[in-house]
Order: structure tokens, then C-alpha cells, then sequence
């Protein structure tokens, strides 16, 4: 989808435009010139549960008329959002594994790359290690599921607000060790990497080529700014995933307020900077 095939190409996400419709994002990533968009299940674009999912035959058209394929599917997933891989309650917990299973068929049946799914979160009133065996469990489960269905799940580290399981690459790296999938890989977030006070090559050099996916976002004072808001150099990211051999998309997962308003503009600028790194980092 880029003409620029060794630097990863940019992706948008809806989880910015969570108040316009559907139709609206769509037209805004077509509008700033994205190919291609990861789409997040809120309910208010897309809704999926435990029990089934919407037709998708309004996103499939929507594909076609602005011209942006849906990459990668990204469930609701952190606290509080009903569905927790860490989940102590045994109703929670089978409610959850049939909504990542339904989430899992919605991505096969658009022909997505991947699923993000993370760690969940545990439970501030047990010890940690209970709350981790039961995210490895869980992810073995799901993960089964994807292997069968051919679904790569793109597992993501996340900040130490969002979890109190993992938030570094060697809490990721003993997570999907433990579940034991070939299905389980890794999407690099770079809000998570630079909270940790970590580096993409640090991922690469964990992770290698089962990094499949990147959530794409500037950081400043706080993590997963609009492009621009933060100090973050695009030019000499997209460098280092060129050099280390990224063949994936990077998702452009903003979701700070101040753009809610006007989620276009601020995937627009995003879309001006790429194409400026670009010209920086070719010759």
C-alpha cells in the first residue's frame, strides 16, 4: 500500500473519532491518505461481545468506497472493559474467551493481519502471580483458537496505568513463553516501549521478525499524542524499524482528548510528517 516498499507503511485508527460515526473516519483516513486503518471495537463504530458481532457488511463497503482495508482488529480490552485476560471470575473469564474467539472470526472474515490482545490486569486484592497465571492461561486458550482460524494475536505491553502485569519487553517475552502458542506475537507500542524507558531496537532485539504489528504514537509529557504534540522523532523511528526489517503496518493509535474534537486534522498532520521523514530518509 506505500510506494515506499522499505519503510513501513502508516496505518489510521477510529479510536480517535469515537465521537463521529463510522463513515466519518473512514472518510477522514481516505481524505488525509491513508490505505489502510486498524479498526478498534468500540461499540459506538463496530460491536462485538460475547455472544456474536454486527454485520460487516457496512465496514466491507466502506472499504471499498474510501478505498482503506482494515488491517488489523483491536478489541476493548483494558480496565475497565468487561473482558480481562486475567480474570479471576469463571463467568468473566468464558465471557472473555468467546469474545476474543468472535473478534478473532470479525478479523478472518475482513482478511485483517492480526489481533492485538495484552496481558489484562490482576486484581489490586490477590498477589500478582495469580492474576499472571490466569493471563497465560487465558492466552493459550485464545491462542489455540487463532492457530486454528490462521489469525496471528499481536500481544502488546502496556503502561503501568493501564496493567500491573506487563509493561517491558522481558514481561512480554516470559508472557507468550509461558502460553505457549505459535499464534502469539508482538505489537510494539511505542506509548508502552517509551514509558518503560525502552527503544524499538530493544524489541527487535528480543523479539525479531514476530514483531508483526506497531501502534505508532508521538510521547511527550504523557504517551500516545497526536504526531507532533510530542518529542518523539518520526524520521529516525521509521529508520530503525527500516533497519531492522519491520514488514508490517504502524497504526497510528492516538488518543488524546484534545483531538477529539477534530480527529481529521490531527491524522493529517501525522500524514504531512510521515511523508516529510520520508523525503528526509531517502535520497
Amino acid at each position: 500500500m506505500s510506494e515506499h516498499h522499505d519503510i513501513a507503511p502508516l496505518s489510521a485508527m477510529n479510536c480517535e473519532y469515537r465521537f463521529f460515526g463510522l463513515e466519518g473516519f473512514f472518510a477522514g483516513a481516505h481524505d488525509a491518505g491513508y490505505e489502510a486503518c486498524e479498526l478498534w471495537t468500540g461499540p459506538m463504530h463496530y460491536f462485538v461481545d460475547y455472544q456474536g458481532h454486527d454485520s460487516l457488511e457496512e465496514i466491507k463497503a466502506l472499504e471499498r468506497h474510501y478505498g482503506v482495508k482494515v488491517i488489523g482488529v483491536c478489541p476493548e480490552q483494558t480496565s475497565p472493559k468487561p473482558y480481562n485476560m486475567a480474570s479471576r471470575d469463571r463467568r468473566m473469564r468464558e465471557r472473555t474467551c468467546s469474545y476474543f474467539r468472535n473478534v478473532i472470526d470479525v478479523a478472518c472474515e475482513l482478511g485483517a493481519h492480526q489481533v492485538v490482545a495484552t496481558s489484562g490486569w490482576g486484581y489490586l486484592d490477590e498477589p500478582r502471580a495469580d492474576a499472571w497465571e490466569r493471563s497465560v492461561a487465558m492466552l493459550h486458550r485464545i491462542g489455540s483458537y487463532a492457530q486454528h482460524q490462521g489469525m496471528p494475536i499481536a500481544i502488546e505491553a502496556l503502561q503501568e496505568s493501564e496493567t500491573n502485569l506487563v509493561h517491558t519487553t522481558a514481561e512480554l517475552s516470559r508472557l507468550i513463553e509461558e502460553a505457549k502458542s505459535p499464534a502469539l506475537k508482538v505489537c510494539l507500542d511505542t506509548g508502552a516501549m517509551w514509558a518503560a524507558g525502552e527503544t524499538i531496537d530493544d524489541y527487535f532485539d528480543v523479539f525479531g521478525s514476530d514483531v508483526i504489528h506497531a501502534h505508532f504514537v508521538d510521547c511527550g509529557d504523557w504517551s500516545h499524542v497526536a504526531w507532533g504534540d510530542g518529542k518523539r522523532d518520526m524520521a529516525a523511528d521509521l529508520a530503525r524499524f527500516r533497519a531492522r526489517g519491520y514488514e508490517g503496518f504502524l497504526s497510528v493509535e492516538t488518543v488524546d482528548s484534545e483531538h477529539f474534537a477534530d480527529p481529521a486534522a490531527a491524522d493529517a498532520r501525522t500524514m504531512s510528517r510521515y511523508h516529510e521523514a520520508i523525503r528526509e530518509l531517502l535520497p
